[in-house]
């Protein structure tokens, strides 16, 4: 049974003045950093000659650090969000954002942009969960992944600090973290993740879609909810 204390703790993968991090603390969480995981590099070459795409498209900041110093001068990039344009660190290359920082977003940009469709290469990790790659199946725009990545556990593994739950931004991550937190309270970045933690046996207390607010909105209403029970408990 997990412990009800006023300010739980959450460890999470992201450092302590991490924006993620910032929302934990505004939900009356107190995140603890914990890097259980690393990138690894596949080393894979694009799909194709980078020059013949009419843009690259890259889902994540981890993604465009491995890619960046490959791409030719000019290229245009359709990025999910600001942490991944920043990650690019270029300043000669056309990096356009989508209105939000979701892969839906991203595939409406990319129709917006190149309303005639073409090819283009995806930059993604190896489990991201394809659905640019899905939308675009049968259309004009045909996607090629270039799988540059990879999320895996740290060697040697940290053990998991002193805290009350759990959040996993992977499914990499649910799957580490679900043999660990058995006892904890396990929340989940994204359906996937969930499904991850469901398939490793630890189901989980809750999950959002990939977006701050959402994850600011399930914890602070976990949290309520516990306090409301602590205090409908006979003394």
């Amino acid at each position: 049974m997990t412990r009800a204390v006023l300010q739980p703790r959450l460890a999470l993968a992201r450092p302590g003045n991490h924006p993620l991090a910032d929302t934990v603390r505004k939900a009356g969480w107190r995140p603890v950093p914990y890097s259980f995981t690393s990138l690894k590099v596949t080393g894979a070459a694009p799909p194709m000659l980078l020059s013949r795409v009419r843009a690259l498209l890259i889902l994540s900041p981890s993604g465009a650090k491995v890619a960046a110093a490959g791409l030719p001068s000019g290229m245009t990039c359709l990025v999910q969000g600001a942490g991944t344009a920043d990650a690019l660190g270029r300043e000669d290359l056309d990096v356009r954002l989508p209105s939000e920082a979701r892969a839906e977003a991203l595939w409406e940009l990319l129709q917006t942009h190149f309303p005639d469709g073409g090819d283009f290469v995806l930059v993604r990790g190896e489990r991201s969960r394809e659905y640019l790659e899905e939308a675009a199946r049968g259309s004009a725009w045909r996607i090629h992944p270039w799988v540059t990545h990879c999320e895996a556990a740290r060697e040697p593994f940290p053990p998991l600090p002193e805290v009350e739950g759990v959040l996993a931004l992977s499914p990499t991550q649910a799957e580490i973290l679900a043999p660990l937190a058995k006892d904890l309270q396990r929340f989940a970045w994204g359906e996937a993740t969930a499904e991850a933690f469901a398939r490793a046996g630890a189901s989980v207390h809750g999950h959002c879609e990939p977006k701050p607010s959402l994850l600011w909105a399930m914890l602070a209403q976990q949290l309520a909810s516990q306090q409301d029970q602590k205090e409908e408990s006979p003394c």
